[in-house]
């Protein structure tokens, strides 16, 4: 053990507590139990580490979720003086036993997000690391519970919640609601975590949806060009998913990976995750569900250069999804929403990437006009952003310049740093349509500088 000066945190928020050393070394004492360690914890005990003296990690989790009992709010190691201070830029980027204890201070980051984004650059090596999780097979640590019991009621209404959430990203852009979502999660959806649950379904569901809410995290982080965040928060979902043990769902986060790491243009671990993700779901999870993963390996492949191997895996795709098109897909599968647009899209991006650039375009405007485009504003206009840019390719520039008119409409509201960098694209690619004095260039151009006049940043 280490010595320091004294824990001024811990003694306050004993003291807020109104109870004795002995009676926190108890409540202490128990916690441990329920994780199956036995501890011999007393009162000199408790007065050694708010004198300065660090107990060890796990007694340290301990300890804070003793006190989050006794007081009636989550805490961390960390707000009570017992954190080994981290370098920022590791901050979320490891898979421990407990996500909740590492999610909890990438959302104190959050309040000083430029602190955080200053330090936070995506890590090949990280990528990697579902990899080697789902070939781990060392025991794993269980969280403590509180006292609160759980069931699928409270699963119902944190899905309800992070569903509002997830519509008005798709609506309005990641920089709406991203601050509100963080403390929903860390205030009562982490909580629900440690919490005691009546079936091993609720906690497997509730794991399951604190899962798809930091997901959302991170794709809002995506959203704001904030990659690096965006790799933590997709982490910490995947060990969330994967502790849930609801099949096909730590699959789905590995997916969410690979997709990063090509719109990155960092391969390294792209296939593995995505063949990795779907050796997890494949036969086991319903034929929508498995035609998203399987879209996203056909891409990994075309980018690996296997052409033949990815128009197959393309093709088994599509042919999954309009053979059932009756098919539940989790709450988990829809966090981009109907699986057929997004199947479509990512066809497209399959064609774009084997050089077929009128397939392409076809498969993009296919994904746009299968999703609600009042609720899919965002992903629908960048689609049709997508679309317009193989439509010129082909040299159809009054063609694009109408597909790019119809993304602009949907825009309207939008603010995301991707819609931001589609219309400084298309900008660029009109420029020498200007410059010959293209009336339907020029006129778009007019339009797209409206767009980014209204979107400049805060």
């Amino acid at each position: 053990m280490t010595t320091r000066k004294p824990n001024t945190q811990l003694r306050d928020v004993i003291e807020e507590s109104g109870l004795p050393y002995d009676a926190v070394a108890r409540a202490v004492r128990a916690v441990a139990a329920e994780c199956g360690d036995h501890l011999r914890t007393n009162k000199s005990a408790i007065a050694h580490w708010v004198a300065g003296t660090l107990p060890s990690a796990m007694t340290a989790r301990y300890l804070a979720v003793a006190l989050s009992r006794l007081l009636g709010r989550l805490l961390a190691p960390a707000d009570i003086g017992l954190d080994w201070p981290e370098e920022d830029e590791d901050v979320g980027l490891t898979l421990g036993p407990d996500p909740i204890d590492v999610l909890l201070p990438l959302w104190r980051n959050e309040v000083d997000r430029r602190r955080l984004l200053a330090s936070s650059a995506y890590s090949v090596a990280a990528a990697a690391l579902p990899l080697a999780s789902v070939r781990d097979a060392a025991e794993r640590t269980v969280a403590a519970r509180s006292g609160t019991v759980v069931g699928m009621v409270e699963v119902a209404a944190v899905r309800d919640m992070i569903g509002m959430f997830s519509d008005m990203d798709e609506r309005h852009g990641g920089q709406h609601g991203r601050t509100a979502l963080v403390q929903y999660l860390r205030d009562d959806v982490a909580p629900l975590c440690r919490a005691r649950f009546r079936t091993e379904e609720a906690r497997q569901q509730m794991l399951s949806a604190a899962s798809r809410g930091v997901h959302l995290l991170g794709w809002k982080a995506y959203d704001a060009g904030q990659q690096g965040v965006a790799q933590r928060y997709y982490l910490q979902s995947f060990r969330l998913a994967e502790e849930s043990g609801l099949v096909g769902h730590d699959g789905f986060v590995m997916r969410t990976m690979a997709m990063q790491g090509l719109k990155l243009r960092r391969p390294e671990h792209c296939l593995g995750l995505a063949e990795t993700g779907l050796n997890r779901a494949k036969g086991r999870v319903d034929s929508r569900t498995e035609a998203l993963f399987r879209i996203v390996h056909a891409h990994t492949l075309a980018k690996s250069g296997q052409r033949r191997t990815a128009l197959v895996e393309a093709e088994r795709a599509r042919r999954m999804l309009e053979d059932a098109p009756g098919d539940e897909v989790p709450f988990w599968g829809m966090a981009w929403g109907p699986p057929a647009a997004s199947v479509y899209s990512r066809a497209a991006k399959v064609h774009e990437t084997l050089g077929d650039h009128r397939a392409a375009a076809e498969q993009y405007g296919r994904a746009a006009g299968a999703r609600p485009s009042g609720t899919y504003a965002r992903i629908v206009a960048l689609d049709l952003v997508a679309s317009a840019e193989m439509q010129l390719k082909r040299g159809g520039i009054e063609q694009a310049c109408a597909t790019w008119h119809q993304a602009l409409d949907h825009m309207e509201g939008v603010r995301s740093a991707r819609t931001v960098k589609a219309v400084r694209g298309m900008r660029r690619d009109l420029g020498r349509f200007r410059a010959r004095g293209l009336r339907c260039a020029a006129e778009l151009d007019e339009r797209a500088m409206e767009y980014l006049a209204g979107n400049l940043p805060a």
